[in-house]
């Protein structure tokens, strides 16, 4: 078994980097042959990850935040939604937002017990999104080209958001966090982007039937639990079902807004309103507004629209508590 550890120093605000010994300290007591790479930002943790996963590396590791979980698992995959070996991804959590490892059950409050998950070696399967999105604002371009280069093929594992998600995402990861705290921070942050957010009107796509949403704050896809820092989907997704939520948020007033973070915050079955709704699907695109709207995912800004998300092809082999069940 050949471990192959991408880690991050700079998460957590650099503090990670004081975790490096002890890590290698582990897999060195225990005999477990590993090379472990330091990454220089997410690109390179995405390559790296690719390059383990075509040299033939058992289990590719991520020791860091929610970003290098996700360019970790982006590595395993090729655009077309096959992975490129049967490697096992496993987490060393050092991050602010376990959003990830809270959906999956994965140790993140002491690096020892990640690490004694990892030696266990228990594994799930699990579906990963696929979403197919601009690079940049491409005005003029409503729908998703094939094989236009505007566009790229990424992966996420918790939640797609469209709308006021990636200002607040960017927002709250600019230091707000480390000061009030990772639910508090990220509350404070959703409150200031309301406070200015101009919502707009969304031509939808699921499962080839379009629907105009105006008025639309925000927009969730995903299929885990947990989707950003306290923010909670009660759904009645189960593992391998193909299909994901769409949690909308709209039309929101000083009357509704209560209501509004009652539901997102509390974690319970969501009562459909004309301010907040849950429904399903198995494949959703989302047409641009005619300006630039940002796609965010699995906690930072990632692209643009239009945006076309469906399941990979393939699941993941992913290592989690042997407990694990949602």
């Amino acid at each position: 078994m050949r471990y192959f550890i991408i880690f991050n120093p700079g998460s957590r605000n650099g503090r990670a980097r004081g975790q490096l010994h002890r890590i290698k300290h582990f897999f060195s007591s225990h005999n477990l042959p590993y090379h472990l790479a330091v990454t220089l930002n997410l690109d390179h943790a995405l390559r790296l990850s690719t390059s383990a996963n075509r040299f033939g590396y058992d289990v590719i590791i991520a020791s860091g935040g929610d970003g290098t979980i996700n360019s970790v698992l982006n590595g395993f995959y090729d655009n077309n939604g096959k992975r490129l070996s049967r490697a096992k991804m496993g987490i060393i959590y050092t991050g602010t937002s376990p959003d990830f490892c809270k959906s999956y059950h994965i140790p993140y409050r002491r690096i020892d017990d990640a690490l004694q998950v990892i030696l266990q070696g228990k594994t799930t399967h699990i579906q990963i999104g696929k979403i197919k999105l601009a690079t940049s604002f491409v005005g003029g371009k409503t729908r998703v080209e094939k094989d236009d280069p505007d566009f790229t093929t990424r992966y996420f594992g918790c939640c797609v958001n469209v709308g006021l998600g990636a200002e607040l995402a960017r927002y709250a990861n600019s230091g707000i966090r480390k000061i009030c705290g990772d639910t508090i921070g990220t509350f404070l942050s959703l409150l200031k982007t309301l406070s200015s957010y101009n919502p707009s009107a969304y031509t939808i796509h699921r499962d080839g039937k379009p629907v105009e949403i105006s008025n639309l704050y925000n927009l969730s896809i995903g299929k885990t639990y947990h989707i950003a820092s306290g923010i909670k989907v009660h759904s009645c997704l189960e593992e391998g079902d193909g299909r994901f939520y769409n949690l909308l948020v709209r039309d929101v007033n000083p009357r509704n807004f209560p209501l509004c973070m009652k539901s997102i915050y509390s974690g319970r079955p969501i009562e459909n309103s004309n301010a907040v709704s849950l429904e399903y699907t198995k494949e959703i695109e989302i047409e641009s507004p005619g300006r630039a709207c940002e796609v965010e995912f699995d906690g930072d800004p990632r692209g643009y629209l239009p945006c076309h998300i469906e399941m990979a092809e393939d699941m993941l082999d992913l290592i989690t508590e042997e407990n694990y069940g949602r």
